[in-house]
Formats: C-alpha cells, structure tokens, sequence
C-alpha cells in the first residue's frame, strides 16, 4: 500500500483553490481522498477584464495567498503540486510579470493553461469511465469568471473544444456582447447537431452548489427544468438575501444566477435534457495528473 500527498492549485478568475490529497494505491486500486481544500475569494478577473490588467492590490493578495499555500503543502508534507491558472492571468497583459512576482516572492511556480489542457487533466481516464456508464458522447461546460469552456467528448477522445469570453464575472461586470452569445450558440449547435438529448456535464463552483442545493446523490444528472426553476427563485432575490436565504458566500451570491443563465443558454441550444455534475474540478484533475504522470509505473 503506498500513499501520496499530491496538490492541486487552481488559479481561476473569481477564485483560488488549493486541494491537498491524500492518493492511496495498492497497485490494483487508487483513492483520492480530499486532506484539505482552501479557497481564497481573490476575483483576478475582476481587474484583468475591466482594466486588461491585475492591479497592485489583487497582486498582492495572490502573493500572500500563494505564500499561505506554500506553507500548507509544507505542513501537510506535499510531495508534488502543479499550480494552473487559467482566463484571468491568461488574457491580463502583466499575466507573465504577475507569475514571475508569484515564484519570486512565494517560490510556486504558475502555468498558464488553455480550456483544452484543462479538460484534458479534468477528463482522465477514470472520469471518463464513470461517465461512460451513461453516455459515449457528452458535451462538458466549465463556467468561470472570465470564460466558458466547451468540449465535446465522443468514445473517450475530445473531438471539438473552444473557449468563450462569456463568464459570471464578465457578466456581473456587463462586459458580455450579443455577438459572444451568438458565437457560442452557433458553435453548439454545429457540434451538436444530429445529437439527440446529449449529455451535458457541468463543471465549476456555482454548478457544484446548485447541485448541493438539489439534494440528488453524486452520480444522478440535474434535469433542465430544475435549472430554469432555480434560477428563477434566486432571480427573485437580491445578492444579499440570497447569502442568508441559501447560505451562499457573497463571492457566489452575486454571480450564481449569471451561471446558471450560461448553462441554461448551452443545454437549450444542444437541446439536452441532463446535465452530470461530477463535482470534480481543476484541482482534482491535476492530482490525477501528478499521480498518473509520476507514481504509476
């Protein structure tokens, strides 16, 4: 029986996430059990995309962030960790100088990732497995702050992949033209077309809470109706009722209805009826990935 700390950080627009696991094998077998999850509310994309750039105060806050981490992953007694980050530092035009001051200052080093390299680490062979259960063919969604990325899966291989600048915060910030929604329509139903009720797999924390505050058990899809409807009864809220109504934090309250109107928007246009919530993001991908690229022979 061996044992892995792995970590996994996930530098995304709205938030930061550090996942410390625990990966357990006896060579037949291999668990992921969580040790520790750490999320830091720092919203990059809040400046990256009014401003194309992160100020000196969100810099700050990552730096201290990622220096937090850093002593995480020492006291847990981390092995290895890889650090993504993805729209926010991707598109800001200070993105490298942010991830040098970072390594610098903290000594994490942070690579900028594409939407295809993420669902590649999200999607390794044992989601797909689970996945594969229901459907061959699925169409995943990952909604962030700054884009929505969309793949479609067909027998294990992705086939089409492409990233939108539509995301929550970018919606908050009504920085999301008609002709961004047209695109991302347009690229649906092309992909889609022929389909029949794909399966749709949501991934990203406003999908993950929606499916919390379904009460379904892991493993049964969300259908679009529950959706609309919940979407719907938190439109009816202001940001701060929904806090105490729902008990969201407010860095979820004020842009959750936004992704629920992205993921509603795609499975209306791939005319899908379920959407899978594996509740597994980027930082559970690239644990899989640390542990499959340096411990299995």
């Amino acid at each position: 029986m061996k044992v892995h700390k792995l970590a996994g950080i996930d530098i995304g627009s709205n938030s930061v996430r550090l996942l410390v696991s625990n990966v357990i094998s006896d060579g037949k077998k291999t668990l992921y059990k969580k040790s520790s999850l750490t999320r830091l509310p720092i919203r990059l994309g809040s400046d990256a995309f009014s401003k194309g750039r992160i100020g000196s105060r969100k810099v700050k806050k990552l730096v201290t962030g990622m220096k937090a981490y850093s002593h995480i992953m020492k006291v847990h007694g981390v092995e290895r960790y890889r650090a993504c980050a993805t729209s926010a530092l991707r598109e800001a035009d200070n993105g490298l100088q942010v991830v040098r001051q970072v390594y610098e200052e903290s000594g994490i080093n942070i690579e900028l990732i594409d939407g295809k390299e993420e669902a590649r680490m999200i999607f390794n062979s044992e989601m797909i497995e689970n996945i594969k259960d229901q459907e061959d063919t699925f169409l995943y969604i990952d909604v962030g702050g700054g884009s929505t990325e969309l793949t479609l899966f067909h027998k294990e291989k992705i086939v089409s992949s492409y990233s939108f600048k539509i995301g929550t915060i970018r919606l908050l910030d009504e920085m999301v033209k008609k002709k961004h929604w047209d695109e991302m329509k347009a690229w649906i139903k092309s992909e889609t077309k022929g389909k029949d009720d794909i399966l749709m797999v949501g991934s990203g924390g406003n999908i993950n809470r929606t499916f919390k505050m379904s009460d379904k058990k892991t493993g049964h899809p969300l259908g679009i109706g529950y959706l609309e409807n919940t979407y719907n009864l938190l439109s009816k809220f202001s940001p701060e009722e929904r806090m105490i109504k729902f008990d969201l934090n407010p860095d979820r309250a004020d842009v959750i209805t936004h992704a629920l109107k992205i993921y509603i928007s795609a499975m209306n246009w791939a005319d899908s009826e379920r959407m899978l919530v594996p509740k597994k993001g980027l930082a559970d991908g690239i644990v899989r990935y640390l542990h499959r690229e340096y411990f299995i022979a």
